[in-house]
């Protein structure tokens, strides 16, 4: 470093000099050290701002409407082995199940207690497995009447949908959303639970526990009891996302618990 001394002065006068000059020097760089702070502060709020807006888009991108598939507007799940069953929520879709959606290999479930959902097995044309038929057996019992009022278990028949008819016999009416079943009925025991869990895609499916399982990233027991659907349904969208009407949707008549 280089100093410059004034030779008119003297030796106290010329250090007086260079201390003015430091203070000053020393005000500059506490300036600008204030100044850098400053501008990092800045720096920081707007990559803070940046990474709102990005958070936000991506919300915004996670809420749009995702394709309806036509199966929804039903009660539905994928078996364990990959077979998609549909079921009646209330006699028109009943109607429209066993009518419009029923072909020659499915197999058509229901029960003797009033109340009780049509649901069918789509087979594609392939053989349907034992464990697909149990887990139908408990899908359909889960949502007969049976869970309102508190039956762990319920016999649930299958049969071909040949069997299936809206002819009544002579003298008798059948309403809206029943049928008559002839001939031979496979009968088995249905188990009353229910689980629901998200899928990949964010679409929320309901129903037996190894279906659930086998497809789902995260699960929850649905129980029956006394809770309003709609509070159930808040707290299971808090576990799992998904859109609440959609959950509601999905709970069976007459109170569930978690």
């Amino acid at each position: 470093m280089r100093i410059t001394l004034e030779l008119n002065k003297s030796v106290e006068q010329n250090a007086a000099i260079y201390f003015e000059k430091a203070k000053k020097a020393k005000k500059k760089l506490e300036g600008a050290k204030i100044a850098l702070g400053h501008s990092e502060s800045k720096l920081r709020k707007l990559r803070e701002k940046q990474e709102l807006e990005i958070e936000k888009m991506k919300q915004e991108a996670e809420k749009k409407p995702r394709k309806i598939e036509w199966y929804e507007k039903f009660r539905w799940f994928i078996s364990s082995n990959n077979f998609l069953i549909i079921a009646g929520r209330d006699a028109t879709t009943n109607e429209i199940v066993i009518k419009k959606h029923t072909e020659k290999n499915d197999l058509v479930f229901h029960t003797s207690m009033a109340g009780s959902p049509f649901a069918v097995i789509k087979s594609e044309n392939k053989k349907i497995d034992d464990t697909t038929v149990k887990e139908t057996a408990d899908f359909v019992a889960a949502y007969s009447r049976a869970w309102k009022t508190g039956l762990t278990t319920l016999d649930v028949f299958y049969v071909d949908p040949e069997q299936v008819s809206k002819q009544a016999p002579s003298g008798e009416y059948i309403q809206k959303g029943s049928f008559m079943i002839y001939g031979k009925k496979n009968e088995l025991n249905g188990d009353v639970k229910l689980f629901i869990g998200s899928l990949e895609d964010s679409k929320i499916m309901a129903g037996p526990e190894s279906a659930v399982k086998k497809h789902c990233r995260k699960c929850l027991q649905v129980f029956q009891g006394k809770e309003k659907t709609s509070a159930i349904a808040k707290k299971i969208k808090a576990k799992l996302g998904g859109d609440l009407d959609e959950i509601i949707r999905l709970l069976p008549a007459g109170g569930c618990k978690l």
